[in-house]
């Protein structure tokens, strides 16, 4: 399967959600002023967010005053278009840029697939003829050594752990050495997941950032941070208060095929403007993709 048609596949829920709203709306009606309250509500529903909401009506309403929106059909083109543009502002490949060994920290609360998606990463790494270290930073949740072990065995990859309960910083620091050592071209770190609310765990990240960057200068270079789409607008939350404690570099969308509340991505691109480097949208080993503007909006309306 493409990547459009997983990322269609991935939308469905969302585009059902989105786009019967609105055909249901406008099917059989002129489209004038009261119709584009209805169509806002229907973006809202999708967890895009009031003010996300707002910012494309008045985008669709002012299209539609200089003749453009005539039809439904027309409504769908131009928001996809106006969607497209959006998120364009967030479509930010990940890029080594030449930096060796290059270290992604990946960050998220409990319960998103944080270590999973990290297999996932490595997996499209390893691909790509590149050599994977994986650090197991998530020294306190009973069996996530292990877990991550399993998926390296898997993927024939090398793990840098300690005991369970170790220091999360002495796992990272020793990681950070040993891709240095080994040749490393990728070192991802697995961490705890992190109530965004507790600031105690929030400073041991910070400790884990500062070791590994005493150890390698300019490290970490990617602190990606994992969310649940299922979380819609939660997740947004989450990620402006890691943002503020960690300053993301970049985003990872999992569980997208999941949910009807895809929209959530919009008030990422409008208010956050953090890069979203991947969505997942599948339990397969390869359903993490490479987040295009151009392909989400489009399989939002198709």
């Amino acid at each position: 399967m493409g990547i459009f048609e997983k990322i269609k596949n991935g939308l469905a829920k969302t585009r059902d959600q989105l786009v019967t709203q609105i055909e249901w709306v406008i099917s059989g009606k002129p489209i004038d002023e009261s119709v584009f309250d209805e169509i806002e509500e229907a973006v809202i529903l999708s967890d895009a967010g009031v003010e996300t909401a707002e910012l494309l009506m008045s985008s669709l309403k002012e299209r539609w005053k200089r003749g453009q929106v005539k039809t439904s059909e027309d409504v769908k083109k131009v928001m996809r278009e106006e969607i497209e543009k959006m998120l364009s502002g967030i479509e930010a490949p990940a890029a080594t840029n030449g930096r060796k060994p290059f270290v992604i920290l990946c960050i998220g609360v409990n319960g998103v697939g944080k270590t999973t998606t990290i297999a996932k990463i490595a997996n499209i790494y390893t691909a790509a003829g590149k050599k994977v270290l994986l650090g197991a930073c998530d020294t306190f949740r009973a069996a996530a050594i292990e877990q991550l072990q399993a998926w390296a065995d898997r993927l024939r990859i090398d793990v840098v752990k300690h005991a369970e309960g170790s220091d999360p910083a002495a796992v990272a620091f020793d990681a950070t050495k040993a891709a240095k050592a080994r040749d490393i071209d990728v070192l991802i770190l697995d961490t705890a997941g992190r109530l965004h609310t507790k600031a105690n765990l929030m400073e041991e990240m910070k400790k884990v950032k500062r070791v590994v960057g005493k150890e390698l200068e300019g490290a970490p270079h990617e602190t990606l941070l994992v969310v649940d789409a299922t979380n819609g607008q939660n997740a947004i939350a989450q990620a402006k208060t890691f943002n503020e404690a960690l300053s993301i570099t970049g985003i990872v969308i999992t569980k997208l095929d999941g949910t009807a509340k895809g929209g959530f991505l919009l008030p990422i691109a409008h208010s956050l403007k953090i890069p979203v480097r991947y969505v997942g949208v599948g339990e397969k080993i390869d359903d993490l993709i490479p987040f295009s503007a151009k392909d989400f909006s489009k399989a939002l309306f198709e």
